[in-house]
């Protein structure tokens, strides 16, 4: 973060000093949203959420943690400088935004989607850090606060930042891409998620296309070429900004895509066509959905203007993420493996994963949570991905555990259901013995359950 006096944030986030006398020497070198958490020369911004509220965490001990003051939206009874504001979680975001345009040496790109944005974000993240320092949103902090919180790191010795924009209701990503002012930004995919709140795929894109709205004129917009038919959707966002596509294969207007695919359980070759060369690629993830995946990354990279060597060499050095088709081997001989993909679920990520267990080896088991937010047609969507399951032959078996979930395994003719994960961990473990080569993939939206199999597992 950029040192900032706290008069200086008063006056950034329109807040009114109150409390215990306030020094004007006072520098704050970081923000904390935690009272579990210490820094030197800190400021506290106490949050509100639904389901917690900061400022009744916040005591005078708290300056044990180098908390020199704090941001507040009512006025507490503590021996401690505290800023006034109406709305800490939108005053945090006017520091974020201030601290953003402080700094116009760093290139920041940002990028959303229904599926695999954090790990083209991560992609990108390793290519860019072979050209220069690299900030990148941490985990999957991509909303209003996490996405602020990300941009008040930055600092002058960053080249670049990603900044991965998520949603689940409309104008969140409106909001946060006026913060993070991108001069490149990426719609990895449109896929039916979040349906609770966006009600039809046709207001997916048009939440996710708000990322368009914070593109400067000339800047550069990438988008999937499968989702072509929801351009019409950000036509008008998309005035006066270059436009870029991307797809799996070669299609017409695509600038980016692949060639010569050779899969194996895990690892992939392929050619990526630029407009400026092509890039011979060695990618150790699973799935063809991260050739897509690597093409996004590789088209952001070149609109900074990253060397194909350089994105070659950093897509050659991504390695698996946890939570998102992780292999775990449960034997020395590594005949018996786990594919941990339990990260999220949506139709689209479920029917990828379906398709990259057919390719693993062994007797394949593919066990399924239910998939979240998926509004009042959720029953109807689960059918869809058990029938897509159900045309899959190489699956030998599926396993589901939740309330949704059982309208995918009974679509298999060696379907399963379970209401209780210890006497399903019981069923996989009674499977991984039966069988000498065994490939277990577990999928479904985050939740603890599945976090209990995976461990038991292990």
């Amino acid at each position: 973060m950029i040192p900032i006096t706290l008069f200086q944030i008063a006056n950034i986030i329109d807040g009114k000093i109150m409390g215990f006398p306030l020094k004007k020497s006072y520098q704050i070198y970081t923000i904390l949203t935690d009272t579990r958490q210490s820094a030197t020369c800190a400021l506290f911004f106490a949050l509100k959420g639904k389901n917690f509220d900061g400022h009744n965490f916040i005591t005078e001990s708290i300056q044990n943690n180098g908390v020199k003051a704090v941001v507040v939206s009512r006025l507490l009874n503590i021996k401690l400088p505290q800023i006034v504001v109406s709305d800490t979680i939108l005053a945090l975001g006017k520091l974020a935004s201030w601290i953003r345009q402080q700094l116009n040496s760093t290139t920041i790109v940002a990028l959303t989607g229904s599926c695999g944005k954090t790990t083209v974000k991560e992609m990108l993240h390793v290519i860019l850090s072979q050209c220069g320092p690299t900030l990148s949103t941490f985990s999957n902090m991509n909303n209003k606060i996490g996405v602020s919180l990300t941009l008040l790191k930055l600092n002058p010795r960053y080249a670049f930042g990603v900044i991965e924009l998520g949603a689940n209701h409309p104008d969140e990503i409106s909001y946060t891409v006026k913060l993070t002012k991108p001069e490149v930004v990426l719609v990895n995919n449109i896929s039916l998620s979040h349906l609770e709140y966006f009600g039809s795929l046709s207001g997916v894109a048009r939440a996710k296309g708000e990322i368009f709205t914070g593109l400067k004129n000339n800047g550069i917009a990438i988008i999937n070429n499968e989702n072509n038919n929801f351009f019409t959707f950000w036509k008008k966002m998309l005035h006066n900004k270059v436009v870029w596509r991307f797809s799996m294969k070669k299609k017409t207007n695509s600038n980016f895509f692949a060639s010569n695919i050779i899969y194996n359980s895990f690892r992939t070759f392929f050619t990526i066509h630029t407009p400026v060369g092509v890039v011979d690629v060695h990618l150790s993830l699973l799935g063809m959905h991260n050739i897509a995946n690597a093409i996004a990354a590789t088209a952001l990279a070149t609109a900074v203007e990253v060397p194909l060597a350089k994105i070659r060499q950093g897509l050659s050095m991504v390695q698996a993420f946890p939570g998102r088709m992780y292999p775990v081997f449960l034997d020395k001989d590594k005949n018996k493996l786990l594919l941990d993909d339990s990260y999220n679920a949506n139709v689209a990520s479920m029917n990828a994963a379906a398709l990259t267990l057919a390719k693993m080896p062994g007797y394949l088991v593919m066990v399924v949570g239910d998939m979240a937010e998926l509004g009042v047609h959720s029953v109807k969507y689960h059918q869809i991905v058990g029938a897509t399951v159900h045309n899959i032959a190489e699956i030998n078996k599926v396993i589901s555990i939740g309330t949704l979930s059982k309208n995918i395994s009974r679509f298999h003719s060696s379907g399963e259901h379970f209401d209780n994960p210890v006497k399903l961990s019981q069923r996989l473990k009674m499977l991984l013995h039966a069988y000498n080569k065994i490939t277990i993939l577990i999928k479904g939206s985050r939740n603890a359950v599945l976090d209990y199999i995976i461990e038991t597992l292990k």
